[in-house]
C-alpha cells in the first residue's frame, strides 16, 4: 500500500517508517522543509495553508503524527503552539485530502490519553467523557479537526496515545539518566495511573489501525495493564538494578515543570484499550516489566 506519514522525524514516526517499509509498504514523507518533491518526500508548510492536490492523489492510507512537543516548559506561547500544531493543522491537511479525486481509504490521526484529564482510579475507554485539563481541550480540538476527511468518506482513526516506552525519545528516555544514577522516585504520592505502550505495541496498532476496517473514531493506544506512578517506578528500578528512593514532591514538580506536571507527571489516567482488543490486536509486550526490558535491552 502507498502510505502518507506526517511527522516522520519524531519519535513513533521514525520507528513506524521502518516498520512499514520492512512490511513492504510505499512509504512517503510529508514534511515542512522546502527541498524537491520527490516519490518519497513531500514538502508542505502548514502555514501557507492546503496542500497541492496533486501531492496527494493515489494514497491507500495517511498516518497523521506531526505537532509540536508537548514537553518543556508550558508558557503562554507554548500552549498556543501546542495547540495550533495539532488543531489547525490537522485541519488543514483533512481539508486538502477532502478534496482529492481519489482519496486514502484511511486517515490514522496521533491523539493522547490526556483526553480524560485526572480521574483517579476511575477506569476509562472510549466512551469516557473528556476531562477539564489543557490536554483535554488541545485532544478535543484535534479529533475534532479530523472532521473534513471523516464528512468525505475517509474512514478516520483517532489514535488517543498512552505514555511511550522507548530509550530512544520521550518521556522515558528523559528518567532514565536520574533512575541510572539512582537519584530516581516516584513522582508525588505514587498513586496516579500511568496509561503506557510499548513503541513496537505503537507502531504495530497504527499498521493494525490501517487494515482493520471495524476501527474507526477514538481508539486508545495502551497496554492492557496500566500501573501506578509508584509501580512504574519500582519496576524501572528493579529492571535498571538501581535504588528509587527519592521521590519527587507535588511542590517540586510544578515548580520544575508548571502546568505540565499537573497534565502529564499528577494526572491519573487508568485506561482500557478496549476498541483495540475487541478487533483482535494482540500485544506484544501487555506488562510492563517486559516491555521496559525489551526496549532497554535489558
Amino acid at each position: 500500500m502507498r502510505i502518507l506519514v506526517t511527522g516522520s522525524r519524531g519519535l513513533i514516526g521514525r520507528a513506524l517508517l521502518s516498520f512499514l517499509a520492512a512490511d513492504g509498504h510505499n512509504v512517503v514523507r510529508l514534511t515542512r522543509t522546502q527541498t524537491p518533491v520527490s516519490d518519497r518526500h513531500i514538502p508542505w508548510d502548514p502555514d501557507a495553508g492546503l496542500i497541492q492536490a496533486d501531492d496527494l492523489e493515489d494514497f491507500g492510507a495517511v498516518v497523521h503524527l506531526a505537532g509540536e512537543t508537548i514537553f518543556g516548559r508550558w508558557t503562554a506561547e507554548k500552549k498556543a503552539r501546542i495547540l495550533e500544531s495539532r488543531a489547525q493543522g490537522t485541519r488543514l491537511l483533512c481539508e486538502s485530502l477532502a478534496r482529492l479525486r481519489s482519496r486514502p481509504i484511511v486517515l490514522v490521526s496521533a491523539s493522547a490519553i490526556g483526553y480524560y484529564g485526572d480521574r483517579g482510579n476511575q477506569v476509562l475507554d472510549e466512551e469516557s467523557s473528556a476531562g477539564s485539563l489543557f490536554l483535554s481541550e488541545v485532544t478535543k480540538a484535534w479529533e475534532a479537526a479530523t472532521e473534513p476527511a471523516r464528512r468525505n468518506g475517509i474512514r478516520v482513526v483517532n489514535l488517543r496515545l498512552g505514555f511511550v516506552l522507548s530509550k530512544a525519545g520521550g518521556g522515558l528516555a528523559a528518567m532514565l539518566l536520574p533512575f541510572k544514577l539512582g537519584i530516581g522516585g516516584r513522582v508525588g504520592s505514587g498513586r496516579q495511573y500511568m496509561s503506557w505502550i510499548a513503541i513496537d505495541d505503537v507502531v504495530g496498532a497504527i499498521s493494525h489501525a490501517i487494515l482493520s476496517e471495524a476501527l474507526r473514531g477514538p481508539v486508545n493506544a495502551v497496554a492492557p495493564y496500566p500501573v501506578t506512578n509508584r509501580e512504574f517506578t519500582q519496576t524501572l528500578g528493579r529492571v535498571l538494578w538501581r535504588p528509587t528512593i527519592f521521590p519527587l514532591p507535588v511542590f517540586a514538580a510544578r515548580r520544575m515543570f508548571g502546568e505540565m506536571a499537573d497534565n502529564l507527571l499528577l494526572a491519573s489516567t487508568r485506561v482500557k484499550p478496549s476498541r483495540l482488543l475487541a478487533s483482535g490486536f494482540e500485544f506484544r509486550f501487555p506488562q510492563l516489566e517486559g516491555a521496559l526490558r525489551h526496549v532497554l535491552g535489558k
